[in-house]
């Protein structure tokens, strides 16, 4: 891993180019990324996309589409299973890669990357199982049979918190499945998208299969959802940007010959419920990893506590404990269990709302930002929060924790549920009713007993929430790369 630092480190500042099909092409703005662990470094420098050339790459997608589209999928299962075997032989590259361009740990670097490889390969088992005829009802005198079938030309936007897994899982669900893409990464997060998109070609995805639009997503994003051409959009991001991807697509656009699906992933304000009968020390430890592991910079990370009243006072003083250890610092040392958050801007926000809940409750822990050349923030615990109180109720995306007391185990579960969004949750509990009850009532697209919300694995758990945390895509999962298919059914008259 040192190696690998060393050898990413001495690749800081290089140039790359934008490619639309087989053409390269440089812009007069770039767009530049800094390593969150010290904003004076300069990760890589990446051209600003064009609305021309966000328009360009959708019509090249476009003509395209028809022979993708009938590559056979065997082929197309084949590349996403060498992209599987690159990935696994670069894998502490693109650790360090993640290291210093996202500010992981080394530990959810490891994390990040086993995750897109986990994706590439369980996705290419789900093509085989789904691209040949699927059963149905055989009528007599006729030979009966439905088929799935790719979309046409998909727009992916993925997030920075999870820049290779997020967005390696969404562009090559697209891919196996016969769709051309236009992948529009984060621009905090561009170097690592474009190694990825390197892995692609080398795989063998062809040139003209996908694009790699970096740039800014106010001046190409708008089009590239709205171009008549584009026939689905696959998000993961923020509540609101989601939100109007949705009522952009839902616009029919004239010459447009279908109605654009959406597949959208929109973070959570997720609960981890601690019972009275719970195992404290399991529950504070839980707790505290999922509220601070990646810097709380995770849409599943836990972002409200809700104890007992019962054992409140003694979780919050074994909390304070643990939350102390937690050491904070420049991600490249393996020392550090948090690192930076992504940008200046996360910073200010989630400073805004730390100074909003210590009017809201009592601070426990942390309470500012960290020391150092990067965006770091200390780990914040805020208690006797309200469900009324803005850090109960809103996404903070920081390592901000707000406590609040339940009388008992019915209340909690009603104020874990008292959210616009249902992603998340997990229940510490040795009571067998309450755990029934969890199962039953808790809101959630993933919920979590006896055990951390955070750290979903693909196959196991199946990844998407309720309400305004998205469509409930479940990334990982057996229904997931239907989103990206349509159904055909055959009959024939043989008789």
């Amino acid at each position: 891993m040192e190696a690998a630092l060393a050898a990413v480190r001495a690749q800081f500042g290089r140039e790359y180019d934008l490619r639309i099909g087989s053409e390269r092409f440089t812009t007069a703005e770039k767009l530049t990324s800094v390593n969150p662990s010290n904003s004076s470094e300069v990760v890589g420098v990446h051209q600003k996309a064009t609305p021309a050339m966000a328009a360009r790459a959708i019509e090249e997608a476009y003509a395209f589409f028809p022979e993708w589209s009938r590559t056979p999928a065997p082929v197309r299962i084949g590349m996403l299973r060498r992209v599987a075997e690159i990935l696994r032989r670069r894998k502490m590259e693109f650790d360090a890669w993640l290291v210093y361009e996202a500010g992981k740990s080394w530990a959810e670097a490891e994390a990040d990357v086993s995750e897109a490889i986990d994706f590439c390969e369980y996705y290419a088992l789900e093509m085989e199982r789904l691209s040949g005829p699927q059963p149905v009802t055989q009528l007599p005198g006729e030979k009966d049979e439905m088929r799935y079938i790719p979309l046409g030309v998909g727009v992916v936007i993925p997030p920075w918190n999870f820049p290779l897994a997020i967005l390696a899982g969404m562009t090559v669900a697209a891919l196996v499945t016969g769709n051309t893409v236009a992948l529009k990464p984060s621009s905090e997060t561009p170097t690592i998208a474009a190694k990825f998109a390197e892995a692609l070609l080398e795989a063998g995805f062809p040139e003209r299969s996908f694009t790699l639009l970096t740039g800014s997503g106010a001046a190409i994003g708008d089009l590239l959802v709205q171009h008549p051409k584009t026939r689905f959009v696959a998000f993961t991001g923020s509540r609101d940007v989601g939100l109007r991807i949705n009522e952009l697509a839902a616009r029919h656009q004239p010459g447009q010959l279908w109605i654009k699906r959406v597949i959208a992933e929109m973070g959570g304000k997720d609960a981890i419920v601690v019972d009275a009968d719970s195992d404290l020390d399991k529950a504070v430890e839980g707790v505290a990893v999922s509220a601070f592991g990646y810097q709380g910079q995770k849409c599943s990370a836990c972002s409200r506590a809700i104890v007992d009243e019962k054992v409140y006072e003694q979780f919050l003083e074994k909390l304070k404990a643990r939350v102390a250890e937690i050491q904070i610092g420049s991600a490249d040392d393996p020392a550090n269990y948090m690192g930076p958050v992504i940008s200046e801007g996360a910073r200010r926000s989630i400073l805004s709302y730390i100074e909003a809940g210590k009017k809201e409750g009592r601070l426990i822990s942390g309470g500012g930002a960290g020391d150092g050349a990067g965006y770091f923030i200390q780990p914040t615990v805020i208690a006797d929060v309200e469900p009324s109180a803005k850090i109960f109720q809103e996404e903070i995306f920081g390592p901000v924790l707000a406590v609040s007391k339940a009388r008992d185990f019915e209340q909690a579960i009603e104020m874990a549920n008292d959210s616009q969004y249902g992603l998340t949750g997990a229940v510490y509990s040795n009571n067998p009713e309450h755990i029934r009850q969890a199962r039953e009532r808790f809101f959630v697209g993933n919920l979590y007993l006896n055990r951390k919300c955070t750290g979903a694995m693909v196959g196991a758990h199946p990844f998407g929430g309720f309400n305004l945390s998205g469509t409930d895509s479940k990334a990982g999962g057996p229904d997931y790369l239907l989103l990206f298919l349509q159904a055909k059914s055959i009959a024939e008259k043989i008789a």
